[in-house]
């Protein structure tokens, strides 16, 4: 990973210290790779490229990754289903440049190294591992899920008395160095040492030790001075144990949220963050996933991972074992947040490609074997997992004869086939389970055996056609630019946020300050060159709060808000028109909870009467009389009125409801445009109130009575 230091210079400390770098070091890394090569590829095209090209070297890693935990075969299936799973297109795609683009591919190489370390014992993985996982700390946050998931698979090779030198070589090395690189990243810094989210890596580190050097005494002591050495061990543990945890419970008892990060906090109780921080409960991507959502992203996938999880449980290795963590422990976490079905799709092509190995070597063993004996149902007995398994069998084991048999494996004394014991009610279910799915298992008959390789193709052909579909349907086009399907088949084009964006590029000051909900705060800088009041990277909640606080005031006081912020222009996405649901009367209540979570004067019982959040006639009067409201649904009802007496208008297609208030007018806020498909609103906030044409004048009645 030396290159991405070599070929990018540090960013300066300013965005080092509240940014993750990784993605800017691998851009900047083959930008200068290329013109050194004098290769003249404009920085923008790199940008653009850089997802694309990190999705194949993801696919590289994931067929190495399970490789070493199953086989060729198993690797294979993995990583060409993986390279079009649709949850990881989403984030791979040309233009898509985001830290998961190269985050993902980080996350399955430090899998591959700790995996290929732990096989081998050898001291260079390791270094390769602890490289890797530098990487992937740089580049997203979710390496704490790599830091909390390798503890747990050491913690359970310890406890079920796996513990060994490989073990040792792949995980302390990666706590020591891993904690002092990650604490070199200023966006972590001594969170790496400090928050809870690392002392798992410390304790396993610790219980690690422990149990090595319990094993180590045990083979130098006799069992007398043993026993004395391992109570005295456990004395001096137990002591030291109390010391620390003491520690531990009054540094973490100091801390509001017990030195959890609140992001960590909202995995382990999803409710969390809509109780305490709705800022980051308001984000789509935050919310807890539907189960179409599991299908259209994973589609097969999902069908074929728990038989692939099955598998590794029965025939469980340390490798194996691992696997069947990081999937569960992917399902867990893509239950609280829809945007870790990223982390589970890698984990679900593996478990899949393992269940698609096994199922294809045990079809292909039996056509084979049918084939072989000219009869369509042979008595032919096969390995658990077909040839593939044989074929990646270790020398000296029991290979087939010339009729395509396996010899038996020699019986134990219980007389149990393949050494299981004799009495199945001696054995534990689970070492029942395993004794039978390592018995050699018949040939299937021909045609059932056909039957099957034609199921598997069709899963393989529906997976494939799935993925094309979504990713051409949903990740292809621009997040602002929407296409809807005609009655004939056409597309139609909504082209609002990009003409809006020109309208203020071309129409506005060049110091204007344009108002919005933070969701448009990148793409107004980025296409309308205005300055923003609050952006995606906004790390003021105050500054987020205030804004929402104004779209819920009434419109002077919001106009109020405007003003002392040195607003010029504020516009509002508005759906109701054409059914666009993802506008802001939708967002409006996150909107009221993180304004009223800063401000007193703002309370979501205002907003929610007794029939729930509603625009309509039962909307209540804190909702009617809300800025949102009123610059979302100013001329709305004339604009949809469908006879000339006006009769019909207002109604809402995104909430199928017809508004509560359709005429009304604005005083401090004055329209000066709306895109052809009234997504984008956008008003001028005047420099003095409009004032009212009926308004009395009490001194002018005086004097025209005096008179």
């Amino acid at each position: 990973m030396l290159i991405f230091f070599v070929f990018s210079p540090p960013p300066p400390l300013s965005l080092s210290a509240f940014s993750l770098q990784g993605l800017i070091w691998t851009a900047g890394a083959m930008y200068r790779a290329l013109h050194a090569l004098n290769i003249p590829v404009p920085v923008q095209e790199v940008c653009v490229l850089t997802a694309p090209l990190f999705s194949a070297f993801c696919a590289l890693s994931t067929f190495a990754f399970v490789r070493e935990v199953r086989g060729r075969g198993a690797g294979l299936a993995a990583a060409a289903l993986v390279s079009v799973v649709p949850s990881y297109v989403s984030r791979s795609v040309a233009g898509s440049f985001d830290n998961e683009g190269v985050a993902i591919f980080a996350l399955v190489t430090v899998f591959f190294f700790y995996i290929k370390t732990l096989n081998t014992g050898s001291l260079a993985w390791a270094a390769g591992l602890c490289g890797a996982y530098a990487y992937m700390v740089a580049s997203w946050g979710g390496y704490t899920f790599i830091i909390n998931l390798l503890p747990i698979h050491a913690l359970a090779l310890i406890v079920s008395g796996r513990a060994s030198a490989k073990l040792y070589i792949a995980f302390a090395p990666l706590v020591v160095i891993g904690t002092l690189e990650a604490a070199a990243f200023p966006v972590v810094g001594f969170n790496a040492i400090l928050m809870s989210e690392h002392f798992g890596a410390f304790l396993a580190f610790a219980v690690l030790h422990a149990a090595l050097a319990a094993k180590a005494l045990k083979a130098l002591l006799p069992p007398r001075a043993f026993a004395s050495a391992i109570r005295l061990l456990l004395t001096a543990g137990s002591v030291g144990a109390v010391a620390v945890i003491a520690s531990l419970a009054a540094y973490v008892a100091a801390s509001p949220t017990f030195g959890w990060t609140g992001r960590s906090l909202s995995l382990l109780d999803p409710t969390y963050a809509a109780k305490y921080i709705p800022i980051i409960a308001s984000v789509s991507e935050h919310q807890p996933p539907t189960w179409s959502s599991y299908f259209t992203d994973l589609h097969a996938a999902v069908l074929l991972a728990p038989a692939g999880l099955i598998a590794c449980v029965l025939r469980s290795t340390d490798a194996s074992l691992f696997l069947a963590l990081y999937g569960v422990t992917a399902v867990y976490f893509s239950g609280v947040m829809v945007r870790l079905m990223l982390v589970l799709a890698p984990a679900a092509c593996c478990l899949a490609g393992i269940a698609f190995s096994d199922a294809a070597g045990v079809l292909g063993g039996s056509l084979r074997a049918a084939f072989t004996s000219g009869s369509a149902t042979p008595d032919v007995e096969l390995d658990g997992a077909g040839e593939a398994a044989l074929a990646a069998a270790p020398a000296g084991a029991p290979r087939p004869t010339s009729s395509g048999t396996t010899p038996p494996a020699p019986r134990a004394r219980g007389g149990g086939r393949g050494g299981a014991p004799a009495s199945a009610s001696s054995a534990s279910p689970l070492a029942a389970l395993r004794a039978f799915a390592a018995r050699p298992r018949r040939a299937l008959p021909a045609d059932v055996a056909g039957a099957g390789v034609f199921l598997l193709g069709s899963i393989l052909v529906a997976f494939l056609f799935h993925s094309i579909y979504v990713a051409s349907e949903m990740y292809s086009s621009p997040s602002i630019v929407m296409q809807t399907r005609t009655a004939d088949g056409g597309l139609h084009i909504f082209d609002d946020f990009r003409e809006a964006y020109a309208w203020l590029a071309h129409n506005t000051p060049d110091d204007a300050k344009v108002a919005s909900w933070w969701d448009y705060g990148y793409q107004t800088t980025a296409m309308a060159n205005r300055t923003v009041i609050v952006d995606n990277n906004t790390w003021n909640n105050t500054h987020i709060a205030t804004v929402g606080r104004a779209m819920a005031l009434p419109e002077k006081q919001a106009w109020a808000v405007f003003k002392s912020l040195d607003v010029d222009y504020v516009f509002v996405v508005f759906g109701g028109f054409v059914g666009y649901p993802s506008d802001d009367i939708n967002k409006f209540l996150w909107m009221v909870r993180i304004g009223g979570g800063e401000f007193g004067d703002i309370k979501e019982s205002d907003f929610v009467g007794d029939k729930g959040y509603k625009v309509d006639k039962d909307a209540t009067p804190a909702m009617l009389a809300s800025t949102m409201y009123r610059l979302s649904y100013y001329r709305f009802a004339q604009a949809t009125a469908r006879g000339p007496d006006g009769a019909g208008g207002g109604m809402d297609r995104v909430r199928g409801t017809e508004i509560g208030l359709k005429d009304f007018s604005l005083r401090y806020f004055e329209e000066v445009f709306t895109s052809q498909h009234w997504m984008m609103r956008v008003y001028k906030v005047k420099d003095a109130p409009e004032r009212e044409a009926r308004l009395p004048n009490a001194r002018r009645r005086a004097g025209v009575s005096k008179a």
